[in-house]
């Protein structure tokens, strides 16, 4: 099944102004709805809306921090949208990074490998209603049962970007999600997958032919994540390492505006999908060519066009 997803809550509304474009969605040939937890609308409640106003949708979380929230309270998030929406919701569970996970929410974000294991194992004897009592690396439980378990447990996907977590994800969970990749990059990924592992990608797009505009909101996008230690370390592994070199050097030294210029055009255009809309569903065709299984889409809305223009022109139908 040819898979096209979109981001939601949409950028340019809440999820209780979103209703109307949710629901539109099934009709213009989107699959899937997936949404992220960051600062903004939290993963869960976006999807249990979803789940009413576009039952034909599978709906994903990419992704949950494993840091953020008890492992059983995790479950107890999960077992609820798998009974919302059975066999239509995907768990998409990750490490997340130290800002979000320590300074944002009190947590303590240590060995963001071994936790994210250790739940996605958790979870997986969690949400098959087993009572869990079990000491694992990074924590122990002691006598967890979900009071309501979910008739089918859901899928679990991992957030993964290098090679170490692409194997578990391969391994032990049901699918990897990746971030900030070209389609160039999607067969260095793949190769640490198994051929019938799902791949998930977040590709952020702008329908505006005005590059100039788009390369200076991007490289404000750009400079936001790829100065995070985990997509300095993935872009250094995919071979961006020497190019983003100046900007990491000028945003160490406090030089924001520096850090911005030094990033290419180059690596904005690899990184963010833009121009018309034909040319922005031809790019993201390249990506599924090059193995990605599914492209979740986030519409930016830029150069006039809207995001509910976007999100139509977008859609497969569109093409």
């Amino acid at each position: 099944m040819k898979r096209w997803g979109i981001t939601i809550p949409y950028f340019d509304r809440t999820m209780a102004e979103s209703k109307e474009l949710v629901a539109e969605l099934p009709g213009l040939g989107y699959t899937d709805a997936w949404t992220a937890e960051v600062s903004g609308a939290d993963g869960f409640v976006p999807l249990a809306l979803a789940a009413d106003w576009a039952p034909e949708l599978r709906l994903g979380t990419a992704i949950i921090p494993v840091s953020t929230r008890g492992p059983g309270l995790l479950a107890m998030s999960a077992a609820t949208l798998a009974d919302l929406a059975p066999e239509r919701f995907v768990l998409g569970i990750g490490a997340s990074s130290p800002a979000i996970v320590e300074r944002w929410n009190a947590g303590e974000f240590v060995k963001p490998y071994g936790r994210t294991r250790d739940t996605l194992r958790f979870l997986k004897k969690a949400l098959t209603g087993e009572k869990v009592t079990e000491k694992y690396e990074t924590f122990e439980i002691k006598g967890f049962r979900l009071e309501r378990a979910p008739k089918v447990p859901p899928k679990i996907v991992l957030a993964a970007l290098r090679p170490r977590m692409l194997h578990l994800a391969a391994e032990e969970a049901d699918g990897a999600i990746t971030n900030w990749l070209s389609p160039q990059d999607v067969p260095k990924v793949r190769a640490e997958l198994r051929p019938e592992t799902e791949l998930i990608a977040r590709l952020f797009v702008c329908v505006s032919e005005d590059a100039e505009m788009v390369r200076k909101l991007g490289k404000r996008m750009l400079a936001t994540y790829l100065t995070v230690p985990v997509y300095a370390a993935f872009h250094d592994w995919l071979g961006r390492g020497e190019t983003l070199r100046p900007m990491h050097e000028a945003w160490a030294a406090g030089d924001r505006k520096a850090a911005l210029e030094a990033i290419p055009d180059e690596v904005v255009d690899d990184l963010i999908v833009h121009g018309d809309a034909a040319t922005c569903r031809a790019r993201i065709q390249e990506y599924v060519d090059n193995g990605l299984t599914t492209p979740v889409l986030a519409p930016i809305g830029a150069g006039g066009v809207s995001i509910a223009q976007a999100v139509r022109d977008l859609a497969p139908t569109a093409s």
